[in-house]
């Protein structure tokens, strides 16, 4: 009878198994990348649309099926800029189908995305849909005929994962019998997620470890933390992280801490965008799209852009403006809405007002500086543990004499008075009151601040580093 017709699935997806199957049943002939690949090599390197035409040609001439499988893989090297002869894969087509439709042949494409013009205009499409807890469970017990792991469960944690890893997770639970729930779900964390941030080079922190801002927190804790980790009742009551945050507050105020924090408790589901990523790099979009097509794929899960503002400010984040605009709108699709994007700004007036209208950012956080109970807590964490007199000052007075100082400031405080201290004690002089030594660094803090707000030459502005690895 003939005819055209497109598979199209995401890789993984068991395009290639079908065809397989088709070519077992019906004896069509089965063309995949390798014949390809050795088809391409007889001929000269810049006619790939002459040797993929011949291979079509002898395949027709034996069978009354041709199945071509990766076709996006030819599609994409031929449509290249660098290639000298981009447009004509799509004219070899026409001649390929046009034959084709006159000798009644049946042809079967196999692709990722969309399929050439010449043929998505002939075609009908089958489409392979994204896998369902039912399909998990298959695939596993393929491999694992007696695991018993929650598979919707393990669906809601991983819901991205592909037949390979599906395969891959099977081979595991057939040698690891009896595995847990838990132990399944840390495998695939552990084997088939990834972060672009390495943990081990990120300093373990809390969010708890900052003060004064519970509200924040527990903000932070209903809003993201747990629709993220209890899959549980995020699933029995619909729960969905909030698609857009915006933490804004002065520097030193607990930010990037929240960043880090979050970078170790979701560690494969965290997903880290600043501004060192712009500088000098011609392929900073590419990055972006490859962090939020990561962050889709191991949904639920976090983008962080830390310092929002300062890439606006530079000048350079226009297109990552529309760019965000876009994907904050398409977060609102059920194929998206498990992806949390979380920006950080110091000044939230630098940001366009269409990215902070209502919807785009569904969550506004304000990260504050410590008031004096905050101040005494966190002083009294850092002194705790020091050697006397250092860990008996006078945390009140010394809470007191910081007002307008940072968590940040603060550390920065008790590390300046603990070498004040022991320059006194290795030369030989007198010690002092315990607390004259934080009180002169608090005062070289304040100094500091005031000489910081002074305006400064533009090129000195310019240095300022800015990144999730900055203080």
């Amino acid at each position: 009878m003939g005819g055209i017709y497109v598979l199209r699935g995401a890789a993984g997806r068991g395009k290639t198994t079908v065809l397989q199957w088709l070519h077992a049943v019906c004896c069509g002939a089965l063309l995949e990348a390798g014949q390809f690949m050795q088809s391409v090599s007889e001929g000269p390197p810049d006619a790939i649309e002459e040797s993929f035409l011949r291979m079509i040609e002898e395949s027709m001439e034996q069978h009354e099926l041709v199945l071509v499988d990766d076709l996006h893989l030819v599609a994409n090297v031929v449509q290249r800029y660098w290639y000298p002869r981009s447009h004509l894969l799509d004219a070899a087509l026409t001649a390929i189908l046009a034959e084709a439709g006159v000798r009644k042949k049946t042809f079967v494409f196999a692709v990722e995305d969309e399929a050439p013009f010449p043929i998505q205009r002939r075609a009908s499409v089958w489409e392979i849909g994204d896998f369902e807890p039912e399909d998990y469970e298959c695939l596993v017990r393929a491999y694992a005929p007696t695991s018993q792991p929650d598979y919707a469960r393990v669906h809601r944690f991983a819901p991205g994962l592909n037949g390979h890893q599906l395969r891959n997770a099977g081979l595991w639970l057939d040698r690891n019998q009896g595995a847990t729930t838990e132990a399944f779900t840390e495998y695939l964390r552990e084997h088939n997620l990834s972060s672009n941030v390495e943990i081990s080079q990120v300093a373990p922190v809390d969010w708890t470890d900052l003060k004064g801002v519970d509200d924040v927190i527990r903000a932070l804790e209903a809003k993201i933390a747990l629709p993220l980790e209890n899959d549980a009742l995020a699933a029995e009551l619909h729960l969905r992280p909030k698609r857009g945050v915006l933490l804004a507050g002065p520097p030193g105020t607990g930010k990037t801490t929240i960043g880090r924090a979050l970078a170790h408790r979701l560690k494969s589901k965290f997903f880290l965008l600043d501004g060192t990523m712009i500088a000098g790099s011609d392929e900073f979009f590419e990055k972006v799209e490859e962090i939020f097509e990561a962050a889709r794929r191991n949904a639920p899960s976090v983008v962080f852009i830390d310092d929002t503002d300062v890439i606006f400010e530079n000048g350079g984040g226009q297109g990552l403006y529309r760019y965000l605009l876009t994907v904050l709108d398409g977060l609102e699709s059920a194929a998206n809405q498990q992806v949390c994007v979380m920006m950080t700004a110091m000044n939230p007036g630098s940001l366009p007002a269409a990215m902070l209208r209502s919807g785009r950012v569904e969550l506004w956080l304000e990260t504050r500086l410590p008031d004096t109970p905050a101040r005494e807590e966190i002083l009294r964490e850092r002194l705790a543990g020091l050697p006397a007199p250092l860990a008996t000052a006078d945390t009140a007075r010394l809470a007191g004499a910081a007002q307008g100082l940072t968590g940040a400031d603060l550390k920065a405080v008790v590390e300046d008075a603990k070498l004040l201290f022991a320059h006194d004690v290795s030369t030989g002089t007198p010690v002092r009151p315990v607390e004259e030594y934080f009180l002169d660094a608090i005062r070289e803090v304040h100094s500091n601040h005031r000489n910081y707000t002074k305006k400064r030459p533009a090129a000195f502005a310019g240095a300022a580093r800015i990144g999730f690895c900055g203080e």
